[in-house]
Order: structure tokens, then C-alpha cells, then sequence
């Protein structure tokens, strides 16, 4: 008789934020030092981390509210990673799949993170 494994979601988005945050790193440090790329890469840097941070300390939240209030925060800074990722995209001379990813997984994340807040919410005000 064999264990079986335990349950993981196909998409940990645990996982997934890290390797956001992971891929903007390696990414950042591709780019030309010029003065707007250092100050829009301090940001995204910034930004594209804290998603993570903050998800995971949502997930071990000891109440609904400070889970609600974290998700809402990493949905916060993946809108401010979409803005200055979309910024260095368009100020730079390069098309790549890395920086095309950087554009688009922010868009995906903050969407499940809109419906985590939106069930979350749900929650709240029903009980």
C-alpha cells in the first residue's frame, strides 16, 4: 500500500509569486544602467517582491480581515508592478519572453487575487 500525496493546487500561487519576484530579478538585471531604468527598476523590484511577502503572510493570517487586507495589498503591488514593467517595456529596445511574461502574469495574478478578495468579502459580510 503506497501514501498518496498530499494535495497541491495545480497553480501554487505561493510558488507562482516567487517566481514572479524571481524572474523580475534575473530581468532587472539585463537592463542598460540609465538613469529612468535604475529608478523604474528600484520600484518593480520593489513592488514585484512584496507580492509574495505579503501572500504568504496572508496564508497564515490568524483572521479573515488581516487575510483580506494583505490580499488586497499584493493586488496593490502587482497593479504597481504592471505599471513600471509596462514602463520599462516601452522605454527599452527589446522584445523577449521574459519581459513580455513580466507584463502579462501580474494582469493573470491580480485577477485571481480580485476573486480571492471578492469571496473573501463574501464571507466577511455573511457571517
Amino acid at each position: 500500500m503506497t501514501k498518496t500525496q498530499p494535495y497541491k493546487p495545480f497553480y501554487d500561487l505561493e510558488d507562482r509569486t516567487y517566481k514572479f519576484a524571481k524572474d523580475c530579478r534575473l530581468f532587472v538585471k539585463t537592463l542598460q544602467k540609465s538613469n529612468a531604468n535604475i529608478e523604474d527598476t528600484k520600484q518593480s523590484f520593489r513592488s514585484s517582491c512584496l507580492v509574495g511577502a505579503n501572500y504568504r503572510v496572508a496564508n497564515k493570517a490568524l483572521s479573515k480581515y488581516v487575510l483580506l487586507m494583505k490580499i488586497k495589498i499584493s493586488r496593490k503591488k502587482f497593479k504597481e508592478s504592471e505599471y513600471w514593467f509596462g514602463l520599462i517595456n516601452e522605454t527599452n529596445d527589446f522584445k523577449d519572453e521574459i519581459s513580455e511574461n513580466l507584463i502579462k502574469e501580474p494582469i493573470e495574478l491580480k485577477k485571481i487575487f480580485s476573486s480571492i478578495m471578492k469571496n473573501q468579502n463574501e464571507f466577511i459580510f455573511e457571517n
